[in-house]
């Protein structure tokens, strides 16, 4: 027995290398290309798969590898949930949501029914359909500054009720996997019932058990239990709704919503990460695995015809739903045209129809092949959704998007007087802060994406890029800064920043901060007018401070100050140095950071004032209020917020959560 196991064992093994071998292949090729991971996977599927060169074919174990990529899908899908933006925004989450995906599953799944497809099956297609991506449609309106518009909004609004209505298009698909020939409409509205008590349940868990449970485990310190209490909870969630008869993935993301009403929700996607990653990868691999793609290839008119009748059906549904509160068919359209490429829930409940063999693969091919498409054009649509809007209606005269408008001010800005921050985190935000006060004018850059993201909705001049390329330097106007200051911690990227300066100017004061002193002379060289060692520079507060307090003349202090900075620090360079491994891991002092609210009609806050809010246990600093596009630095604390307005918050994720609940609470 054991001998003829034995190969099986080799042959599960080796079809998984071999797949992780080709996806980590194929994404670094296309990370070069910049395309989609997801496209990576996809296409990993396809070639390897048994449609194609039939190097995997389709087995238990890759089967398992996909349901469980399904539960990790929609486990950090149920995260990014959010109850309190959820009630701030019902008239737009309930109304236009409902309208629109009910409309386009019942678009979609009567013509389905026509097709002989079961009725359950049929709707569980027009489910897949109407769903569109949440992580896709937010991150390219957020780049774009258009979050906050009114057709930024109303999706936004969609995709919060797409999130609830995932709920009840997953338990039927749990009812539809029992082995039987026959669903009656009583098992089904059980089915839903259960679902609904379950939503119910898991909301009060997690309010009432996961966060008491959380708060004794994150006291322990123990990062590796925090993870092992994060799968647990996914898994364990899984694997209760499919006990009580529902599936798997329905569990997942409830667990994720759970977890989402507690002040970890940062740590929990952090530490599952790296099983979201890698299992969620395979995931799509399996389902580029069920792709036919010469079949595809010969059927190319079907997908294209479905692709585009997949983007006008919900984009005109969704239009339809939204022209109540958009007010005007141009802003609708917009709405429309932001939400109708698919996304991930529709893969998911794709792939849970094919594992469960209630639709043939041939039927859901075109399907699945479409909806990929649209999430690969969807930046673009996304992008463009304003000239889509005008070509349609024959409308003309576009006028500049606020993401525009911050380009062209930056672009100004660079041909003027005004200093260079190579790097927008903590210390240059400081930094910016003070050249404000002063009347200096400062352009940043920096390649962290969510900062720049933040930093551009709070009204500072920022630009995306790396401040070590000439080309970016160039177009922060480099040639006409009066200084330039690099704060970064990574000695490596100030290096390559200072020499990219020094390569266009020869001329311009460049400040660098250092960790220590340990390359103060290589950043010297490399072209640093002024080197600030950190750990030195706190040594000469405190001696400073030490010889005031020692009633030593003032003067005298000054002079030995500028004395030890002129000697490039020699006197508090010659120390004894301890062992490195033994140094404490102080990142976690270092967890404030900036973060955004936007306050949609309906919120608590609007009408409050900032004390008010404080009063409801905010812990945040409240560093400036962002109104119709004017920014309002330190605001006053009896300063009343308006419908619209952006809250610039400073303090620690946890801090931020509770803040974030307190002003969009209904």
């Amino acid at each position: 027995m054991a001998a003829r196991e034995a190969p099986l064992k080799y042959n599960i093994l080796e079809d998984v290398l071999l797949l992780l071998m080709a996806t980590l292949m194929v994404v670094v090729g296309l990370r070069r290309l910049r395309l989609p991971l997801i496209l990576a996977f996809l296409l990993v599927g396809m070639v390897v798969g048994p449609h194609a060169l039939g190097w995997v074919e389709a087995t238990e174990t890759t089967h398992t590898l996909a349901e469980f990529g399904v539960v990790f899908l929609l486990f950090t899908l149920g995260l990014e949930f959010s109850l309190p933006r959820l009630i701030a925004m019902r008239g737009e989450v309930f109304t236009v949501g409902g309208l629109q995906v009910s409309g386009t599953a019942a678009a979609v799944a009567a013509i389905a029914w026509a097709l002989d497809i079961a009725p359950p099956v049929a709707i569980l297609l027009g489910g897949a359909v109407a769903m569109s991506s949440t992580a896709i449609v937010l991150r390219q309106l957020t780049e774009q500054d258009e979050l906050n518009r009114t057709h930024g909004r109303l999706a936004f609004g969609v995709l919060l009720f797409q999130d609830l209505a995932v709920v009840p298009f997953l338990a039927l698909a749990g009812v539809l996997a029992a082995p039987q020939e026959q669903y009656t409409l009583i098992e089904i509205a059980l089915a839903l019932g259960k679902a609904a008590v379950a939503l119910l349940i898991v909301l009060a868990s997690g309010r009432w058990l996961l966060k008491p449970l959380f708060h004794e485990i994150a006291a322990s310190n123990s990062p590796e239990l925090f993870t092992f209490a994060v799968l647990f909870v996914a898994i364990g969630a899984s694997w209760s709704t499919h006990a009580a008869g529902l599936s798997f993935a329905l569990g997942a993301f409830l667990a994720g919503m759970m977890l989402a009403e507690t002040e970890y929700r940062y740590q929990v996607e952090a530490g599952i990460r790296p099983f979201r990653d890698t299992l969620l990868g395979l995931f799509f691999v399996t389902i580029g695995m069920q792709l036919d793609l010469p079949g595809l290839l010969r059927h190319l008119p079907v997908v294209l015809a479905l692709l585009a009748g997949l983007l006008v059906l919900k984009a005109a549904v969704a239009m339809l739903a939204a022209r109540l509160f958009a007010g005007q068919w141009f802003k609708a359209l917009r709405a429309g045209v932001v939400l109708s490429p698919g996304g991930e829930f529709g893969f998911a409940l794709l792939a849970l129809l094919l594992s469960n063999l209630l639709i043939g693969a041939a039927a859901v091919q075109p399907l699945l092949a479409a909806i990929t498409l649209s999430m690969l054009i969807a930046p673009i649509l996304i992008r463009h959704n304003k000239r889509i809007a005008r070509f349609i209606l024959r409308q003309s005269g576009p006028a500049a998007t606020g993401l525009g408008r911050l380009e062209a001010a930056n672009q100004a800005l660079a041909k003027r007087e005004h200093v260079i921050l190579c790097g927008y985190g903590r210390v240059g935000q400081n930094v910016a802060r003070v050249l404000e006060s002063e009347g200096f004018e400062f352009l940043a850059v920096d390649l962290d994406p969510v900062r720049v993201r933040v930093a551009l909705a709070a009204g500072d001049a920022v630009i995306y890029g790396d401040a070590a390329d000439e080309g970016v330097l160039r177009s922060a106007g480099v040639q006409r800064a009066t200084s330039v200051v690099v704060t970064f911690s990574d000695t490596s990227r100030a290096l390559a920043t200072v020499r990219a300066v020094r390569r266009q100017r020869t001329d311009v004061p460049v400040l660098v901060r250092a960790a220590d002193d340990t390359h103060l002379e290589a950043l010297i060289s490399a072209g640093a007018t002024e080197v600030v060692p950190e750990t030195l520079e706190a040594a000469l507060t405190l001696v400073s401070n030490a010889l005031h307090m020692l009633k030593v003349p003032p003067s005298r202090v000054i002079r030995a100050v500028g004395e030890i900075r002129g000697q490039r620090y020699k006197t508090l360079r010659s120390v004894i140095r301890r062992d490195p491994a033994g140094r404490a891991d102080e990142s976690s002092v270092f967890r404030e950071e900036l973060h955004t609210v936007v306050l949609p009609p309906g919120a608590w806050s609007i009408g409050r004032t900032i004390s008010e809010v404080r009063g409801r246990g905010a812990e945040v600093s409240f560093t400036a209020v962002r109104r119709d596009g004017i920014v309002g630095r330190d605001p006053d604390p009896e300063m009343t917020l308006r419908e619209g307005d952006i809250v610039i918050l400073f303090g620690t994720p946890e801090a931020q959560e509770h803040a974030e609940a307190v002003l969009l609470a209904g």
